[in-house]
């Protein structure tokens, strides 16, 4: 029985260039553009570019052909300083080290931010921020009653419960020992 491949682990897609500059996907058929690669990539589909003539692969160059055009598109992530350190760098001792440092580097920041990304569902998810929004919704929901009473178009809003006039004041600093224990957990997270 064979295991079905996830997309990932398939065998990448075989691009073809051709002179007149169009691109083919072997896969599916079809011509396609730069900004399906680009979207390709993005979905971390794996494929190469081959020249048609030759068989040469032209991936590399097809993908700084991708950078460049999202950059003249103004969605510039290159700061002027890095690309010209970045070309100090050709023909230097160092260049052979480059790439490995720069893949390197790319795949922390990723890491990073997906690391960063379950922290922050976390903390809305179950945590304290999920508390505070709770509450915050119920004062908000307590306050439009308020302001709600025999206004029309203000449904599904109930008046507050017999509260004591105590209780606000409770909250409020519950609220404040919430907002700096999390205030804490920030600082150990940086």
């Amino acid at each position: 029985m064979t295991k079905s491949k996830t997309v990932n682990e398939s065998e990448p897609v075989v691009i073809k260039k051709y002179a007149n500059r169009r691109l083919y996907n072997t896969e599916t058929s079809s011509y396609i553009t730069l900004d399906l690669l680009s979207q390709m990539t993005r979905e971390g589909r794996e494929f190469i570019v081959v020249d048609a003539k030759t068989g040469e692969d032209i991936t590399h160059n097809v993908l700084t052909q991708i950078i460049m055009e999202e950059e003249q598109r103004g969605k510039n992530m290159l700061p002027v300083n890095f690309l010209r350190q970045l070309i100090a760098m050709y023909g230097d001792s160092m260049q052979s080290m480059v790439p490995q440092y720069l893949e390197a580097s790319m795949d922390a920041f990723r890491k990073n931010q997906q690391q960063f990304q379950e922290a922050m569902k976390g903390a809305f998810g179950g945590g304290p921020l999920a508390e505070i929004a709770k509450r915050n919704m119920q004062m908000f929901e307590a306050a439009a009653s308020a302001f709600g009473n025999g206004v029309p178009g203000m449904p599904g809003v109930t008046p507050p419960t017999g509260a004591p006039e105590g209780s606000k004041d409770e909250e409020i600093s519950d609220l404040k020992a919430q907002l700096a224990a999390l205030n804490a957990k920030i600082d150990k997270l940086s």
